[in-house]
């Protein structure tokens, strides 16, 4: 069972998804494992540039099937935007590496301005170069201001033909070596303000291009790059004003989700290995599995993982479901970016934890998996960025649920279409929500679900009665440690919608739940210690601090499903 809930290759089988996308994804498994691990390995070491799998990818029409819409996919039926897919396709990427993702990702965020963008002679030449193998870069950070697209330096002056000049340089920039095309934000000299924002197409090829260095220290190349006198056709300009504003921040929304998936590869990979290890080891005479504090951590770890893809998989469905009334998705991805990708780290130290020293040899996945975890939470706004952001949804999801039809699971061969047009980035506080209490009392039976809720019910209740005040709410600090008990309310009602259709293990769940009303305890404590914290708002937190119910029946047989993982799966040498 453990097995057939986290991704293996040595069974994968996609059945829920259509033939082609099925064999797509097969021929990307059987790519790596016929590499083997030693090719896979030296190549991280050696910062290989992965050519190899691009030719891959560009010999089996890879990126330009999954990431053309069906708009401009001409006469093939198998183009498509289709975020179940592509989740799909992120976790197999990272759990072969974050490199191999990477350089998915960025072309995946170089697009987003393009689809978004009415200039049908730059989404033509676009999807013909997906078809020709390219890969794209999305151009918006800059070493002096980072992604504060307010600040750009990148600076467009007109010329005569009706197009600009445009002069600046850009910072981190994924593919930026070698990308058909590099969606560039910048400004124009002679407007002011938000008006004068562009979105253009550049190409890593011209003359005009400079590419000044590889930023990392890795088999990525991440890069900065100048435009020095770069000529801006007016067929180059994909955006002006605050569609250009907007395309940039909606772009990242379609982007962001990725770095949950990838997460999630790359901890799977990492606990089949661990695992694996710890339990054939034996230590003063004792199996290392024997120790209490090991099954626990393991036992934490995997159930930990199993949430992540909960989660993410019921946001995906929201995803494809939405649309101009419902607007639900931007709350749960940016939980998928801040919630998904910090677990994951979780998981790689209570992993790393119990391996100890095997996680530092260089022969093994897991050396490289402790080391590129720690960047997913860091890509495409902080941590504290996006939990800032969730703090917006707050009131409406817990405090003021409307009806919803209920979304269903989104396996269907759709196009996406409407992540490319979400219109303005704004009006965030307005966004309703279905009631979050459905979920919760669908499965009230569970001793630890139901201790959650009684923690949810009581947050409800301290905003009612404690709510931030004037200066608390200008308190980031404050605010983050009251969004962290937020986010775990969304992050269990994800789980518990999701736990339903995949019939998940029933002591499995509570053991999941177990560990988040720990996690919610964890978290009252810190807002109950904040220097902004009232009398009123601490005497609460320390009311609401609870001990997840215990089952050593449970927890034994949670145990039981991790032990299963030892020796399912060891990549081909």
């Amino acid at each position: 069972m453990a097995d057939s809930l986290l991704f293996n290759p040595q069974t994968y089988d996609p059945a829920h998804l259509d033939p082609e996308t099925r064999k797509l994804l097969r021929a990307t498994v059987d790519f790596f494992e016929n590499r083997g691990k030693k090719a896979l390995i030296d190549s991280y070491l050696d910062r290989a540039w992965y050519g190899d799998f691009l030719d891959f990818a560009a010999k089996e029409g890879l990126f330009a099937t999954f990431l053309t819409p069906a708009a401009d996919g001409g006469d093939d039926p198998g183009k498509r935007w289709d975020t179940a897919r592509n989740a799909a396709l992120s976790e197999i990427l990272g759990f072969y590496g974050l490199g191999y993702w990477y350089t998915w990702q960025v072309t995946v965020l170089g697009l987003g301005p393009v689809w978004q963008s009415a200039n049908r002679t730059a989404r033509a030449h676009t999807a013909q170069l997906l078809a020709d193998g390219h890969v794209m870069a999305f151009g918006l950070s800059e070493r002096g201001h980072g992604a504060d697209i307010y600040a750009t330096d990148m600076i467009l002056a007109p010329d005569a033909a009706g197009g600009f000049r445009a002069d600046g340089a850009k910072y981190y920039i994924g593919n930026g070596n070698v990308a058909g095309l590099v969606s560039v934000f910048g400004r124009r000299a002679d407007v002011e303000g938000p008006d004068g924002y562009v979105f253009f197409a550049a190409d890593s090829r011209h003359p005009a291009y400079h590419l000044v260095r590889n930023v990392v220290n890795a088999q990525m190349y991440v890069s900065e790059f100048r435009l020095e006198d770069y000529p801006v056709r007016e067929q180059d300009v994909l955006h002006t004003g605050r569609a250009a504003f907007d395309a940039a921040l909606n772009t990242v929304n379609v982007g962001k989700f990725n770095l949950c998936t990838a997460t999630i590869g790359i901890c799977e990979h990492a606990m089949y290995e661990a695992v694996t290890h710890a339990h054939r080891r034996v230590l003063y005479g004792r199996p290392v599995t024997d120790f209490p504090h090991v099954r626990r951590e393991l036992t934490d770890a995997y159930a930990r993982l199993v949430a992540m893809k909960l989660f993410s998989d019921r946001a995906v469905d929201y995803l494809r479901s939405a649309g101009p009334d419902d607007r639900r998705y931007l709350l749960f991805n940016p939980m998928t970016k801040m919630k998904v990708t910090t677990e994951g780290e979780k998981v790689i130290d209570l992993l790393w934890d119990v391996i100890a020293a095997k996680g530092f040899e260089a022969d093994t996945y897991f050396d490289k998996a402790a080391k590129d975890i720690r960047g997913l939470p860091k890509l495409e706004g902080t941590v504290h960025v996006n939990l800032a952001l969730i703090l917006k949804f707050m009131p409406n999801h817990l405090l003021r649920p409307v009806d919803f039809a209920p979304v269903p699971p989104r396996h269907d061969a759709a196009d996406d279409e409407f992540l490319f047009r979400q219109g303005p980035a704004r009006g965030l506080g307005a966004i309703r929500f279905h009631d979050w209490r459905i979920a919760y009392d669908a499965h009230a039976d569970l001793p630890n679900v139901a201790r959650l809720r009684e923690q949810a019910d009581g947050l409800c209740a301290l905003l009612r009665a404690h709510a931030p005040d004037e200066a608390q709410q200008q308190d980031l600090d404050f605010l983050l440690s009251l969004g962290q008990l937020f986010a775990l309310v969304v992050y269990g009602q994800l789980i518990l919608e999701q736990a339903g259709p995949t019939a998940l293990d029933r002591d499995l769940l509570d053991e999941i739940f177990a560990i988040l009303v720990q996690d919610f305890s964890a978290y009252a404590t810190d807002l109950g210690g904040k220097a902004a914290t009232t009398d009123e708002q601490a005497a609460w937190a320390l009311a609401h601090i609870r001990r997840p119910a215990r089952d050593a029946t449970r927890t034994a047989a949670v145990w039981q499903q991790v032990v299963e993982l030892c020796g399912a799966y060891e990549m081909r040498p």
